[in-house]
């Protein structure tokens, strides 16, 4: 009997849409994978949560668990959250191994995504158009910095005659900003992208500041390109993160990573304790008022990490 199960990791929503992608992903996700045993399970929001979705798989007979982010890049969630899930759920439930897996990062697998997502409202006249990426935006720079990166690699891989970088919240430029900034470059079209994987109220919110911006430049024509969704390749991507955490310990790439190295700007996190801020929340049914109005980020608090 095949004794290992494969556990996908959301953030959570209380926007029934995200959890509704969410799990249409998973599916596609499980289709593709050999193991016999699959769930999900997520920090905040909504069920079940990370340790619901462990135990589940514990009780149905699994013994060593591989946990995949379902997140983009590996900001607190994944270097914090994740982690202090699955070694909660080790210390309480001995003689289960619970290995946990690398984020998505940038791929070329989810830059051939984002280009088809872009195309399919942008299929020419790119070199009058201005590219305007949306990332999510974290207290973490090496995070952020990935945004821009991905920002650079389609502008230029798909011949936009300008790129622009924005966040939906904590970093800068945000949205509105950023949009203003594109309209004064003497474009004829902004393509706005958000580089998420699914729906949310920061999603609907990205599209209707693009609206709003339309309103305001009406010589411009503003198009809204879709999110990454379940295309495909973000399967192909969350299947090459199980095989990879299978066969081995996946590291992510701390080069950057605030809590190890000493970057400009966050010199006294490195090296601090690591504690989840999701702990005290589990279930979904708190109300942490903040993530309500603008969980534009991993979070508000400073994380620890060792």
């Amino acid at each position: 009997m095949n004794d290992t199960a494969v556990l996908l990791c959301g953030h959570g929503s209380r926007d029934p849409d995200a959890i509704g992608e969410f799990e249409v992903a998973a599916a596609a996700l499980r289709r593709r994978l050999a193991s016999p045993d699959f769930a999900t399970g997520y920090l905040e929001f909504a069920r079940p949560t990370i340790q619901q979705g462990l135990a589940g798989l514990a009780a149905r007979g699994a013994r060593r668990i591989l946990a995949v982010p379902g997140m983009l890049f590996a900001a607190s969630h994944v270097k914090n959250d994740l982690p202090w899930e699955m070694n909660s759920f080790m210390a309480g439930n001995s003689g289960i191994e619970v290995k946990l897996g690398r984020d998505l990062a940038i791929d070329p697998k989810l830059l051939a995504a984002a280009a088809d997502r872009i195309a399919s409202v942008a299929p020419d006249g790119r070199e009058d158009s201005v590219l305007v990426v949306v990332g999510r935006g974290t207290n973490d720079p090496d995070a952020n910095s990935n945004i821009s990166k991905i920002t650079r690699m389609l502008w230029e891989g798909m011949g936009f005659g300008w790129g622009e970088t924005a966040y939906s919240g904590v970093a800068h430029p945000r949205v509105d900003a950023a949009l203003d900034r594109a309209a004064r470059l003497g474009f004829r079209r902004i393509v706005v992208f958000p580089y998420f994987l699914f729906t949310g109220v920061l999603v609907k919110r990205i599209y209707a500041q693009t609206d709003q911006a339309a309103a305001r430049f009406p010589g411009i024509g503003f198009v809204k390109a879709p999110y990454l969704r379940d295309h495909p390749k973000v399967i192909d991507a969350f299947v090459e993160r199980v095989v990879e955490v299978e066969g081995g310990d996946p590291n992510m790439n701390c080069q950057l990573c605030k809590y190890r190295t000493q970057v400009v700007g966050y010199e006294d996190e490195v090296g601090l304790t690591q504690q989840a801020h999701h702990h005290h929340v589990r279930g979904g049914d708190h109300r942490h008022d903040h993530h309500d109005r603008h969980h534009d980020h991993d979070d508000d608090h400073p994380h620890r990490h060792r």
